[in-house]
């Protein structure tokens, strides 16, 4: 394991990531030089081709302490992967393909990582996916999916709870699938762990239900290190592999914090390079024989795995011609044609009914058409009727109580960790749509997640009920009133809040046609009667007229629970002479992509326009000109009681109209929506 030529690679990569941290004079060159070895012998063991990112069966490798970036760069460009010596050179620089933490759109990269313990939560639902898939399209004959997920994570990464979440369902579902480094090397920002983090983490790991093995010295026992990973293969668990480094190694700050996250000073590259058989006067050097190497050694096997995999897949197409057709759809990221047509319509003669049981019905309707369609609940299942009434759980084969082809997803109390695991799902590929089920208040837990599926593009459903002061007496814990502003705010986030069964089918067939955006579909948990206006095609706009009158003096828009209390707000209006157009608005950015004009035709210049939603206000002055919120915490009480307390009623939405309509009387007015300029959408 310890030949001249390893040992030229792992002081490559060591060198290549403090130059690119040098040449940037930014970055965290410690953690590289104590994982190099490591690195090297987990990428030794991937299955990949970097010629072909995208592959399916490909392993899978995420760093979860995404600071030690310039690692994952350095192994990138050698493994042959679309990035060159040049990029290196602009690490960290506005516009590189080599940002400060791992980015999913370089080449190479599975997920965005660096937010702590995000990265083992993304690993878990990749191991999720890889099992899910494996069941649903392995036979005996043919191996479509056996690949592996690798994550190397650092102390912080532990001390986040959402690891905590993520690795506790991990050991639970019997995750064997996924291998985790833990990079001991007792250091954070703060300085030694001892100030903060003495848990024994073996045992804490034992606990959750994993298999752990422990290298007690990871930078120089390759032979050890490889060995675990061997035994790690022949777990029936998921494992983690803790690896004790010293943190810089070599260099003259090594053990300590300073070299966590500070550009190593020109006397200490200068002694490294030297003592590494380097010329200190040379950057970013490669010898040949290192690319080579790795070519040889590593690339050129992976290409022939993956040529086999291609004839096994095309065997099992002629063998297996109904799944093969429904894997090729998957992978071609392609729904079932005319799957739409699942989706419910209703019209106003229909039951009222809560909108989190509509969205129960038409997951009932799509489930079986929608193989890439998994989900679950964080421990809400009942609430959430998040679960099909055919569904199979998810959970270990030979379990009972499920089997790997399961496609419903037992969270338990974790919402952060649902949150990250569905990003991880989404990740895989093979078109996966996962979505997770808990109460719209508690998306709130799962804030770091949430923005990570924006930020990333995994399109991701929540199924996020309760989603107002109408879920009543649990009072002010559980209603929810600035979570809706703070997730609209989010770029490339879109958050549906549906007012009758139609527009809940519009909100699933557009989370469900996306590739790049994640959705939150809020929904009531009272009763809200179909409305006559609606259509999922109309409502498919993010907005719409929903209840038009003529020569309108006012025009209220609303979302949920509150459209049809302003539509018989405009109603009560129309006995005194006053008309009310009422706009039903349950997607801010679905609606804010339509063309200008079709904007301006359902909030036009003209008329005063005031918004109706009992959450907080902030926001809704991109859309109207005066605002009826509630700009404070909620009230415990029976439903109709509190939303009699704060007015939301069609008295209280008819008085606020007319002191609307006189406030702007003589006035010229001007939609919000036509403005100076428009904002420009970077998604």
């Amino acid at each position: 394991m310890s030949s001249q030529i390893e040992q030229l690679a792992i002081n490559t990569i060591k060198l290549l990531s403090v130059d690119q941290v040098s040449k940037a004079n930014s970055g965290h060159p410690g953690a590289p030089l104590g994982l190099a070895p490591l690195a090297h012998i987990i990428w030794k063991n991937l299955k990949f081709n970097p010629k072909n990112p995208e592959w399916i069966n490909k392993d899978r490798f995420v760093l979860s302490n995404g600071h030690s970036v310039a690692l994952l760069y350095s192994l990138l460009h050698l493994f042959g992967y679309d990035l060159s010596i040049d990029d290196l050179k602009n690490f960290r620089q506005l516009g590189s393909k080599t940002p400060g933490h791992p980015e999913s759109e370089t080449p190479g990269i599975e997920v965005t990582t660096g937010p702590l313990g995000q990265g083992i939560s993304n690993a878990v639902g990749l191991a999720i996916a890889e099992k899910n898939f494996a069941a649903r399209y392995n036979k005996p004959d043919f191996t479509i999916s056996d690949s592996r997920v690798y994550t190397i994570l650092g102390d912080g990464c532990l001390q986040e709870g959402v690891s905590s979440e993520a690795s506790s369902l991990a050991g639970h579902l019997k995750l064997n699938n996924l291998i985790a480094f833990y990079d001991d090397n007792h250091i954070t920002i703060d300085g030694d762990t001892n100030v903060s983090f003495t848990e024994d983490v073996n045992k804490r790991y034992e606990a959750y239900g994993w298999n752990v093995i422990w290298v007690k010295d990871g930078n120089n026992d390759l032979e050890g290190i490889a060995k675990a990973l061997e035994d790690a293969k022949k777990s029936d668990k998921p494992t983690l592999i803790r690896v004790t480094t010293v943190i810089g190694y070599g260099s003259l700050q090594a053990g300590t914090h300073s070299v966590h996250g500070s550009p190593l000073k020109a006397d200490d590259v200068k002694q490294l390079k030297e003592k590494l058989g380097f010329n200190p006067d040379e950057s970013f050097v490669v010898p040949q024989e290192v690319y080579d190497y790795y070519n040889k050694e590593v690339v050129e096997r992976n290409q022939k795995i993956e040529e086999e995999w291609n004839k096994t897949v095309e065997a099992y197409k002629s063998k297996y011609p109904e799944l093969g057709a429904e894997l090729s759809r998957r992978l071609s990221q392609k729904l079932p044609e005319n799957w739409a047509e699942k989706l419910p319509t209703y019209n106003s003669g229909d039951k009222a009914l809560a909108t989190r049981k509509l969205s129960e019905m038409l997951l009932d309707s799509v489930f079986d058409e929608l193989p890439e369609l998994i989900g679950g609940s964080a421990d809400l299942t009942g609430s959430n009727l998040t679960r099909t009434k055919e569904a199979v759980d998810f959970q270990p084969d030979g379990s009972n109580i499920g089997t790997y082809a399961g496609r419903y997803i037992r969270y338990g109390v974790r919402e952060h960790g649902m949150g990250a695991i569905m990003n991880g799902i989404a990740a895989f590929g093979a078109n996966y749509k996962p979505y997770g089920g808990t109460f719209l208040n508690f998306v709130s837990y799962a804030a770091g997640a949430v923005r990570l599926s924006a930020l990333s593009g995994h399109p991701v459903i929540w199924v996020a009920t309760h989603d107002s002061i109408g879920l009543g007496e649990d009072g002010p814990t559980h209603q929810p009133i600035e979570t809706l502003a703070h997730f609209r705010a989010t770029p490339n986030l879109k958050v549906w809040r549906p007012a009758d069964g139609n527009e809940v089918s519009a909100a699933y067939q557009i989370a469900l046609e996306q590739n790049h955006t994640p959705s939150i579909i809020a929904l009531s948990r009272q009763n809200l009667p179909q409305l006559e206006g609606s259509s999922i095609e109309k409502a498919s706009k993010g907005g719409y007229v929903v209840h038009e009158v003529a020569d309108a003096h006012v025009v209220i828009v609303s979302t949920g629970s509150e459209v049809s209390i302003a539509i018989d707000a405009s109603k009560k209006l129309k006995e005194s002479g006053i008309n009310a157009r009422v706009v039903s608005l349950p997607d801010f950015h679905t609606f804010d992509r339509q063309p200008k004009e079709y904007q301006l035709s359902v909030l036009p210049d003209g008329i005063p326009i005031l918004s109706v939603e009992v959450l907080s206000t902030s926001g809704w002055a991109k859309y109207a000109h005066e605002q009826f919120g509630i700009d404070r915490f909620g009230a415990s009480g029976k439903a109709p009681d509190v939303y009699k307390f704060f007015e939301f009623t069609p008295e209280g939405i008819a008085s606020r109209a007319i002191k609307t309509i006189d406030f702007y009387k003589g006035s010229k007015i001007v939609s919000p929506l036509n403005r100076a300029f428009y904002p420009i959408h970077y998604e």
